[in-house]
């Protein structure tokens, strides 16, 4: 337990089954490397909210790579750490905390999930949290920061390591878009560091202009399905900027970019990484 007030203010809870899913099944797929390699990793799911059950899951996913896997939800009202200790089992545990991610004996944390904590905050007050958990990840790991809906249906999330924010992922499902619901929709769901950025002259805002640019110009491909819209959409978005990743990403409703290509050119972050 720590020994003083955690660090952060308390969110509205909300929480559903399969909400992170997205987020779970991209780390897997490209962060495996940090999973599997070293001593046992220790992973923290920071402010599960009213339930334990997305901390849960996440245990199970990454237990399919990483059996010895130590996974932790922390929250920082007491209330909710004594309700999920119904999902506590060996290799999970519930505990009270915040951004300083106080584990027994000092435990460094591979990787640390921080979805939704953030949104509530003033774009100005981002950095100081983000070195905060910064400091308390191990040598290979990562923190990921983001937002997403209600349904774990649409989102975005940071990417960083101890040299700071590294990509920022963009996640749809993908048959929820269309002619009136293009690709811009996840501005709504942008980190708390980029959703004000979302204005002309800045670098995410021209993403996104791109994205429902491609996603029009994709539109012959609609009839096979939105999968391949999003194929040929992504695709021809990847000509234009930096894209880590390919198709077997883009079909399952995602987009990664390197965070130079969104880094804010103004606000409290911009020229701070």
């Amino acid at each position: 337990m720590v020994s003083q007030r955690p660090l952060g203010n308390i969110t509205r809870g909300t929480t559903n089954p399969n909400r992170l899913r997205r987020c779970d099944r991209w780390l897997l797929a490209t962060h495996r490397h940090r999973l599997t390699k070293g001593d046992p990793p220790h992973l923290v799911d920071l402010g599960h909210g009213a339930s334990g059950v997305t901390t849960l899951e996440w245990a199970d996913r990454v237990r399919t790579v990483r059996p010895d896997v130590q996974v932790t939800g922390l929250e920082i009202d007491p209330e909710r750490v004594a309700t999920a200790q119904a999902w506590a089992r060996p290799g999970l545990d519930f505990a009270l905390g915040g951004f300083e991610v106080s584990l027994p004996g000092d435990r460094p944390v591979r990787v640390l999930r921080a979805f939704n904590v953030l949104r509530q905050y003033d774009e100005t007050q981002v950095e100081g949290p983000w070195r905060t958990m910064l400091d308390r990840l191990d040598p290979l790991g990562i923190l990921v920061e983001g937002t997403c809906d209600e349904l774990g249906r649409l989102g975005s999330w940071v990417t960083l390591d101890g040299d700071g924010p590294r990509t920022l992922t963009l996640s749809w499902r993908l048959r929820d878009l269309g002619p009136d619901r293009p690709p811009s929709v996840v501005a709504e769901r942008l980190p708390k560091a980029l959703i004000h950025r979302n204005v002309p002259g800045e670098p995410v805002h021209e993403l996104l202009l791109r994205l429902d640019d491609a996603w029009r110009r994709s539109s012959p491909f609609a009839p096979y399905g939105a999968r391949q819209q999003a194929v040929a959409a992504w695709g021809d978005v990847a000509r234009q900027v930096a894209v880590v990743g390919g198709a077997d990403r883009w079909r399952l409703g995602e987009l990664t970019v390197p965070w130079s290509e969104v880094a804010p050119r103004g606000g409290p972050l911009a020229q701070r990484w």
